[in-house]
C-alpha cells in the first residue's frame, strides 16, 4: 500500500483493514423514518397528485417517491438522496488543511516518542486515535471535506477547482503513514459520505469533495480480492455520482481536469479503466449473452461517462494519444452485437455511444462486418432478381478498365453503376489476363488515386513544405468529378483497401461536420501559418509595416488572384485592431469558402458510399489511418512473424538472406517492396501484424528469372539463388521494373 504501514507484516494489515472496513460497509445506513423507499419508474406508470418522479444521483435510476419527503432511498444503488440539504449537524465541524493535519499527526508522534519503549500495534493506535477522529469527522461530512483544503489564492470557477492539489497529495501520504486504524476510518468514513452526500449537488461549489475523493490513492489498488472489491465499491459511487451531475459541472470538470499534468491525467485514464475493465470481466462471466449483461449496468455506463469528461478535456488539451482512451477489455466483447444494438437506438447502455473506448481494429472490424452485410445484401438483391424478374444483374461491380485511359473508364463506370455501388468491387484490365481477387483492385485504386491527384490534373493543389494536398478552388472540373473522387475514397475503405491519398486532417474533421480553424490550416500550409503568427504577435504598427488589406489571395494556374474577405475588403486595411479578424476569415476562406462547390460534391460522393453509422465511430484522425494506413516504419520482424512460407523452410539460407536484405534496405526501398508484394506501400492502421505475407518457392535450384509477385494474394515468388549478392540484385531489379501485372 502506497505509503507503507508500520508494523512487520504489511499483508495481514491490510487484510485487518479492509475486512474491517468491509464489515463496516456492508450494512446499509441505518433505516429511519425520515428517509422514504423510492420505487422504480416503470414504463406505464401513471402520475398522480400524491408522487414526484426523478432521478437517483449516482446511478441515474429514474424513480418515483412521495411528494412530501425532503430525501429518499434509492433501491437500486441504496444511495440516500436529500432534495434539500440535510448538514445542519456537520456545521460545527471544521475544514481540515495541511498545516493542521501536520500538527495533530506531530504531537501523536511526540506523545509516542515520549513512552520511550516500543509499542504494539494496538497501543500505537490508540496513540493516534485524535488523528483517527479527526479523518473520520472531516471525510465523512460533505461541509468537512468539500471546504477543505481550498486554495486562497483562486476561488471555486468554471476554470478552477479552488483546491490546493498539492496540499491533498501531502496529506494523503502523511494519512497512509499513520497506523492502520486512522486509514481504516478515513475509507469508513468516505463510503457512509458517498451513500449520503446529504446536499443535491447543483453547484460547481458543491462538487470539490469529488476531486479530492478521486486524488486518494488507495483507490487504484488491487492487491487482493477485499481490497479490490472494497475499492470498486467506493469508485462506483464516485463515478455514479461524477455522471449524474448537471452540465455546468460537467463543463467545469472538463477544464479543471485539462489544467492537470500529464501523469496525474493519464492516472485518471487507468484509474477508469481499471474499474470499466472489471465491470467488463464480470459481465463476461455472467450467465446472460453479451450485450445483455452490460447495457443495463449502471456501473459501467457512469465509467464510460467519466472517461467521455476525461476525453473532453483531451480534446482540449492533446495531454495523451487518442489510443489511451481505447479499453482493451472492451474489443473483446460481441461489438458487433453492441453496434447492432447501439444502431437500434433502445435507450440501453452500449460502448458505440463511446467509440473512444473502441480500439482502432475493432472499430475496422465493425466497418468490415457492416460493409459486408450491405454487400451480401445487394448480392441477394441480384441473385432473385435473375431468378424471379429475370434481370440480369451482376452480384459485384465490375470494372472493366484501360491503364491508358483510366481515369475516363473509371469515372464514366461509376458514375454509370451508381446504384451499384456497395457492391463488392472487382477490376478487370482489358488486354490482361488475371482474376480478381484483391491485387488487382488494389492496384487500380492505387493508379487511379494517383492519377487523380497528380497537380497537374487541376483538381488538388500541392503544398511542398507540408507535402500535402487540398481542393482547388479554381479547378475546371465539373462537380460531378469531385462526386466520383468522394466515390473512390469511400470504395476504398468499403473494400477495405489503403489509399495513398495526402489529403490533410481537415478534410476528415469536415467530412465529420467537425469545426476547421487556423490551427488545421497550418498542418497543410505551414508558410501561411507562420505568416499569420507573426502578424498576431507584432507589437508594432501594423497597418504600415504589414500593408495588407482584408484580401486571400491564391495562384489561378500561375496567375496570382486576390479575392475580398469582406464587402470593400479591397480597400480595408488590416491593422493592431482586426488583425484577429483577418486571420480567422482568411483561414475560414481557405479551410471552406474557397472550395465550397468542390468540397460539397466530394463529400457527397463519399457519403453515397460509407453513409452507414459505422462510420461515425471514428474520429478525423482514425478515418484519416483507415483511408490512409499508417507510414510509420516498418516492423520487420513483425511482417516476419506474420509470413507462411510454401516450399521454404523459415530457417532456410534463401528465406534468412530475403529478411536480412529487406532489414538492410533504406525505408523508402522497403515501401517499395512492400508495393512489389501487396499492391500498397503502406501497412493497416492497426500495424504490419494484420498483415499476411506468403513467400512462395519456385524452384530447387539457382534460375536467372526475377522473383514475382501476386498482389491478390501478397505473394511473393523467391528462387533458391546461390548468393545472397544474387538475391538482392535480382530482388531490386523486380521492384524497379515492375508495372501491372507483369514486369517489363
Amino acid at each position: 500500500m502506497a505509503g507503507g504501514f508500520a508494523g512487520s507484516s504489511e499483508s495481514i494489515r491490510q487484510n485487518i483493514l479492509y475486512d474491517s472496513v468491509v464489515q463496516q460497509s456492508s450494512s446499509p445506513i441505518p433505516r429511519s423514518t425520515s428517509v422514504e423507499p423510492a420505487a422504480i419508474l416503470d414504463s406505464n406508470h401513471q402520475g398522480d397528485a400524491l408522487t414526484i418522479t426523478g432521478s437517483c444521483m449516482c446511478c441515474n435510476s429514474e424513480l418515483k417517491y412521495p411528494y412530501a419527503v425532503s430525501r429518499f432511498r434509492c433501491p437500486v444503488c441504496d444511495t440516500v438522496n436529500d432534495l434539500k440539504p440535510h448538514v445542519r449537524h456537520q456545521l460545527n465541524n471544521a475544514p481540515l488543511n495541511l498545516k493542521y493535519l501536520k500538527r495533530m499527526v506531530s504531537e501523536c508522534k511526540q506523545k509516542e516518542k515520549a513512552k520511550r519503549i516500543e509499542l504494539n500495534d494496538k497501543e500505537r493506535e490508540q496513540l493516534y486515535e485524535p488523528v483517527e477522529k479527526l479523518v473520520e469527522t472531516v471525510f465523512g461530512s460533505w461541509v468537512c471535506l468539500n471546504h477543505s483544503f481550498a486554495n486562497e489564492e483562486e476561488e471555486t470557477s468554471l476554470f478552477e477547482s479552488g483546491i490546493n492539489m498539492d496540499e491533498v497529495a501531502s496529506s494523503y501520504r502523511i494519512i497512509l503513514s499513520l497506523p492502520v486504524n486512522v486509514i481504516r476510518s478515513m475509507m469508513s468514513a468516505i463510503d457512509r459520505l458517498l451513500k449520503r452526500p446529504s446536499v443535491p449537488l447543483e453547484k460547481l461549489s458543491h462538487i470539490r469533495f469529488l476531486v479530492i475523493l478521486l486524488e486518494n490513492p488507495l483507490l487504484p489498488q488491487h492487491n487482493f480480492p477485499a481490497e479490490t472489491k472494497y475499492h470498486h465499491n467506493l469508485l462506483k459511487r464516485i463515478f455514479g455520482i461524477l455522471s449524474c451531475l448537471n452540465n455546468e459541472c460537467h463543463h467545469g470538470l472538463v477544464n479543471w481536469f485539462a489544467k492537470y499534468s500529464t501523469k496525474k491525467f493519464r492516472s485518471k485514464i487507468e484509474l477508469v479503466h481499471a474499474f470499466l475493465s472489471h465491470r467488463i470481466s464480470r459481465a463476461r462471466r455472467s450467465q446472460l449473452a453479451l450485450p445483455d449483461a452490460y447495457e443495463l449496468d449502471w456501473k459501467i455506463a457512469s465509467a464510460a461517462r467519466v472517461m467521455a469528461l476525461l476525453f473532453a478535456a483531451n480534446n482540449a488539451t492533446s495531454k495523451v494519444p487518442i489510443c489511451e482512451f481505447y479499453n482493451t477489455m472492451a474489443d473483446t466483447i460481441n461489438l458487433m452485437g453492441d453496434y447492432q444494438a447501439w444502431q437500434s437506438r433502445g435507450g440501453k447502455f452500449t460502448f458505440c455511444q463511446y467509440p473512444f473506448l473502441i480500439s482502432m481494429g475493432s472499430k475496422m472490424n465493425i466497418v468490415e462486418a457492416d460493409a459486408k452485410q450491405q454487400m451480401e445484401t445487394k448480392w441477394r438483391e441480384a441473385f432473385f432478381n435473375m431468378i424471379f424478374h429475370q434481370k440480369v444483374s451482376m452480384p459485384y461491380l465490375v470494372l472493366r478498365v484501360r491503364r491508358e485511359n483510366l481515369i475516363e473508364d473509371s469515372l464514366r463506370q461509376l458514375a454509370q453503376n451508381e446504384l451499384d455501388l456497395k457492391k463488392s468491387l472487382r477490376i478487370e484490365f482489358i488486354g490482361e489476363e488475371g482474376v480478381d481477387a484483391g491485387g488487382l483492385r488494389k492496384e487500380w485504386f492505387l493508379l487511379l488515386v494517383r492519377s487523380l491527384f497528380d497537380p497537374q490534373y487541376g483538381m488538388f493543389t500541392y503544398d511542398e513544405d507540408s507535402n500535402l494536398c487540398w481542393f482547388n478552388p479554381v479547378s475546371f472540373e465539373n462537380e460531378d468529378q469531385f462526386f466520383l473522387v468522394g466515390v473512390v475514397l469511400g470504395l476504398a475503405i468499403y473494400n477495405s483497401t489503403i489509399l495513398d491519398i495526402h489529403l490533410p486532417t481537415a478534410c476528415y474533421k469536415k467530412l465529420l461536420n467537425q469545426p476547421v480553424d487556423v490551427t488545421d490550416l497550418g498542418l497543410f500550409r505551414p508558410a501561411l501559418k507562420r505568416g499569420f503568427d507573426q502578424l498576431l504577435a507584432f507589437e508594432g504598427d501594423v497597418e504600415n509595416t504589414f500593408c495588407r488589406s482584408f484580401e486571400a489571395e491564391f495562384d489561378a494556374f500561375g496567375e496570382r488572384q486576390c479575392v475580398p474577405l469582406v464587402q470593400n475588403g479591397e480597400n480595408i486595411m488590416v491593422s493592431n485592431e482586426n488583425r484577429k479578424e483577418f486571420v480567422h476569415l482568411y483561414s475560414d476562406y481557405v479551410l471552406n469558402k474557397s472550395v465550397y462547390r468542390q468540397f460539397g460534391a466530394f463529400k457527397n460522393g463519399f457519403y453515397h458510399v460509407c453513409g452507414g453509422n459505422a462510420l461515425s465511430l471514428f474520429r478525423a484522425e482514425e478515418i484519416e489511418l483507415l483511408v490512409r494506413g499508417s507510414d510509420e516504419p516498418l516492423e520487420i520482424d513483425d511482417l516476419k512473424g506474420q509470413t507462411e512460407y510454401i516450399g521454404f523452410d523459415e530457417n532456410e539460407e534463401t528465406i534468412v538472406n530475403f529478411w536480412s536484405i529487406m532489414k538492410a534496405m533504406a525505408p523508402s526501398m522497403q515501401r517499395k517492396l512492400l508495393m512489389f508484394v501487396t499492391g500498397s506501400d503502406r501497412i493497416p492502421a492497426t500495424g504490419a501484424t494484420q498483415m499476411h505475407l506468403k513467400i512462395t518457392c519456385g524452384n530447387n535450384g539457382d534460375s536467372d528469372r526475377l522473383p514475382s509477385a501476386h498482389t491478390c494474394f501478397n505473394q511473393l515468388i523467391l528462387y533458391k539463388y546461390h548468393t545472397k549478392e544474387k538475391l538482392e540484385r535480382m530482388l531490386i531489379t523486380a521492384i524497379q521494373e515492375s508495372q501491372g501485372f507483369y514486369v517489363k
